[in-house]
């Protein structure tokens, strides 16, 4: 199952139509071809009422391949930090606690992108990254083109000193490190994409 965000609401893209028709609720589409896809999508997107639309077809990986033709694609890579006193690091950001990321550049690999995002909106160096820890998936409009954006997120590890320096010019105004027990304070004004980012993590 694929999950898309499109602003607080989803796009489960599934191959099990049983499992969630049963369980679930919200708008339940066969996936036919991809001009009818686009025009759902449009339609979805439009369409405020309902929070969840769910895309069935019996092979997942041709309808990831098919909805994602239907957008411009933008990558992005960031990074959830720890620094050795077990605290994680977030920025605040345009009112919204959220975590560091930033898009890729040309030639550049998702984790150099990931600590450089990283280094340049917390002001810190001295990163690690420990492992891979999932991809989020987020549409939106630019110059009223769709865009999907897929962001490549990090386990990284801060062996710094230094107080972490929020990058005012990109809308940031605060940084902070939090303990787990903490985290409430974070999830109770993020976006749904970095609660399951913690949630993978098992951070909640």
């Amino acid at each position: 199952m694929y999950k898309v965000f499109f602003n607080e609401r989803i796009v489960l893209l599934t191959d099990d139509f049983i499992r969630n028709f049963q369980a679930k609720y919200g708008l339940f589409y066969k996936y036919k071809n991809v001009e009818e896809l686009s025009d759902l999508l449009d339609f979805y997107w439009n369409l405020k009422c309902v929070d969840t639309l769910f895309v069935f077809h019996y092979d997942i990986e041709e309808l990831r391949e098919r909805f994602k033709s239907c957008f411009q694609q933008v990558y992005a890579a960031g990074g959830l930090v720890q620094n050795e006193a077990g605290e994680y690091l977030f920025i605040k950001r345009m009112g919204k606690w959220d975590l560091p990321k930033g898009k890729i550049n040309h030639n550049e690999t998702f984790e150099d992108a990931a600590l450089r995002e990283v280094t340049e909106e917390c002001g810190i160096q001295e990163l690690e990254i420990i492992s891979p820890l999932m991809a989020t998936y987020h549409v939106y409009n630019i110059d009223e083109a769709a865009v999907l954006k897929r962001t490549g997120w990090f386990e990284m590890q801060y062996r710094g000193k230094e107080e972490p320096v929020p990058q005012f010019d990109e809308d940031i105004t605060e940084t902070r490190w939090f303990r787990k027990e903490d985290l409430g304070i974070i999830t109770s004004n993020t976006y749904p994409a970095i609660t399951d980012i913690l949630k993978y993590k098992n951070l909640l």
